[in-house]
């Protein structure tokens, strides 16, 4: 194995000349200095908006899209499957390629292939078109994912990084909000293509900030293709697998297999490595490896939680789909202002304890909307708003704190890989969460709603006893 030595990244400070040489790096640990950490900051939360929304963007217009291209309805799935598959797989290897180049060229390289595939989306005339276009759109989306935790970093004063990933809460919470909504208006009045076309000078303006993004330290290390290559096998059939368990239940028990089986092929083959792939040597510390663990119950909670409601609203308390969509919020709103209270208070106190209240918080809304009666909360709604409200002030304070410790568990050297796996918990956690809805329509019918709503409180409680299990036993360690 080739030995890791530090390199640096170019400086691109705006305004120094071509050939000027590269300023004397600052003490890391300080930041960047106002107002080019603003700068920074803005194009970071500018591009994981871009991102998130294009995620969530497109499923309102897969209608319009199958009858614009003539595609079979069932078909025009993968518009969104093939974003959300590439973004798993390429996580990981990405993270790796940035410890490599630096992170700010691989959010740069990230955000060109996004721009260019968003181009290709909006003139895509065909449905085959339109998936591969996809594809690239989720490997730029993963670029950019998986260095942002590690750009927030090095960009922030240790002291001010919980008030920056609170920051970077907001942004997720709010795209996520917003996009089932924006994407609607913009079908509406403009047609499906626009969607994409909306990305191409939002690209452009960022990759001209760019510019102000930190200098990361890069190592010499090597990434081995035959490991990208299982990493893909495992986490990208571990999804398929996951979310076809409920309809084709043979061949993706076959799939899970050889998920399984690539997986451990992986670690057997990275167990050596002083910077695997899958990064065994940060999962082996307690802290990181059980803030990990914390996230998928989370996120798997957070997106069973975001299927059974509207059903539920909808079929067992009789409301219409915008009263439903009103209704759900609450949660999203009070995640975007519980995540800036709790990114300060995250700077000053345990931020594995705020984890534990947080996920305790998420276990009590969802409780007690789960055992609530019907008849009651159809006759008035307001209790259902309170504990919606409650169960989303509990994520925004379980979120922005957990990812904290997470980051600052790792070495600085190793923030890439830190943010993939960030990432990678949130995306797997929420496939998990779907497919666990799917087997219950599959098993309970109109049951499955509230039984969905109960799991999820479930695995939060779970995640609770984790983060407080984590703040009992582990100290918290500062920013390396």
């Amino acid at each position: 194995m080739t030995t890791r030595q530090p390199l640096s990244e170019p400086s691109g400070l705006p305004g120094a000349p071509p050939h000027s040489p590269p300023p004397p790096p600052f003490d890391e640990g300080d930041g960047l200095p106002a107002p080019r950490r603003y700068w920074a900051v803005a194009t970071v939360l500018a591009a994981i908006l871009m991102a998130v929304l294009d995620g969530s963007i497109v499923n309102i217009a897969l209608p319009s899209i199958a009858r614009s291209l003539g595609a079979p309805a069932a078909e025009t799935i993968w518009v969104v499957s093939a974003y959300q598959l590439v973004l798993v797989m390429a996580l990981f290897p990405l993270a790796a390629l940035a410890e490599r180049l630096g992170l700010r060229r691989v959010f740069t390289g990230g955000v060109v292939v996004f721009t260019a595939a968003s181009a290709l989306c909006t003139f895509a005339p065909t449905l085959p078109w339109l998936v591969g276009a996809r594809l690239l759109q989720g490997l730029g989306a993963a670029a950019v994912m998986c260095v942002n935790a590690g750009l927030l970093r090095h960009t922030y004063p240790a002291r001010q990084l919980g008030r920056g990933i609170g920051i970077n809460a907001v942004c997720v919470a709010m795209g996520t909000a917003i996009g089932p909504s924006l994407g609607a208006a913009i079908v509406s009045h403009a047609g499906w293509p626009w969607l994409f076309a909306i990305n191409l000078p939002l690209g452009l303006l960022i990759l001209v900030m760019s510019r102000a993004l930190p200098r990361t330290r890069r190592t010499a290390r090597r990434i081995d293709p035959a490991s990208v290559l299982l990493n893909a096998l495992a986490l990208g059939l571990a999804v398929v697998g996951v979310d076809q368990l409920a309809s084709r239940t043979l061949p993706a028990l076959a799939m899970l297999a050889v998920s399984g089986a690539s997986l451990w092929l992986l670690v057997r083959r990275e167990s050596g490595n002083p910077a695997p792939l899958i990064p065994l040597d940060l999962l082996g510390n307690p802290t990181f490896r059980q803030t990990a663990m914390a996230s998928v119950c989370t996120f798997c909670g957070q997106l069973m939680s975001f299927i059974a409601l509207p059903f539920y609203m909808q079929h067992a308390l009789g409301f219409t789909p915008l009263r439903a969509g009103l209704l759900m919020t609450p949660w999203p709103a009070a995640v975007a202002v519980a995540a800036v209270f709790a990114g300060r208070l995250a700077d000053r106190h345990s931020p594995l304890l705020l984890c534990a209240c947080g996920t305790a918080a998420l276990t009590l809304g969802l409780a007690l909307t789960a055992a609530w009666p019907p008849a009651h909360l159809a006759q008035a709604v307001w209790p259902l708003v309170l504990l919606l409200a409650l169960a989303g002030a509990g994520f925004g304070f379980f979120q922005v704190p957990n990812n904290r410790a997470m980051l600052t568990s790792a070495p600085k050297a190793r923030s890439g890989a830190a943010g993939g796996v960030q990432a990678t918990a949130r995306q797997f956690g929420q496939a998990l969460g779907a497919a666990g809805m799917a087997l219950l329509f599959s098993a309970l019918g109109d049951r499955a709603p509230r039984y969905g709503i109960a799991g999820a409180a479930l695995l939060f409680a779970t995640a609770a006893g984790i983060s407080l299990y984590n703040h009992r036993t582990t100290r918290d360690r500062p920013a390396a």
